[in-house]
């Protein structure tokens, strides 16, 4: 399947679920968790708030050359906005793309990941945990604080 024919399909659509593809367009399904949507969204609110000129997503569709990936969240400048619009899946990846990790994630999982954001585009690749700490990624490797955004917190307190 190709990704509008994933979003045009009835029978998934409101589904509990992450939705991604791999190369042949098959889908991948994961299982959202609470505690997942609540870091997801601590990392958003964060971001947000010091984000100046761009937006903040959670769940943006890219394409990739091993199907639609898709980051738990992601920072888009005024400039990627203005250059992708609503295109469904983005041609190239925002500047920031985020993962929190899951126990199910394996650490070759998340390194595909972060290696097809960089080769869409991306400028930082970010790791939170469950307990809200932050691992930043350039292309180069892991790197002491965010480049683009360097006041984030390398941990981020619970709620």
């Amino acid at each position: 399947m190709d990704w509008n024919q994933v979003l045009a399909d009835p029978s998934l659509q409101d589904l509990p679920y992450k939705i991604e593809t791999n190369r042949s367009g098959k889908i991948i399904m994961t299982p959202a968790k609470n505690w997942h949507a609540r870091v997801q969204s601590r990392v958003a609110r964060k971001l947000d708030e010091l984000a100046a000129n761009g937006e903040v997503l959670t769940e943006a569709a890219i394409g990739t050359s091993d199907g639609v990936k898709v980051p738990d969240a992601a920072w888009l400048s005024e400039e990627f906005l203005k250059r992708n619009g609503e295109i469904d899946p983005y041609p190239e990846a925002p500047e920031l793309c985020i993962e929190v990790v899951s126990r199910s994630n394996s650490k070759a999982e998340l390194d595909q990941k972060r290696s097809l954001f960089f080769e869409m585009g991306a400028t930082e690749f970010w790791l939170c945990t469950e307990n809200g700490d932050v691992r930043f990624f350039t292309k180069d490797g892991e790197v002491d604080s965010s480049i683009l955004f360097p006041s984030f917190p390398k941990s981020l307190p619970r709620r």
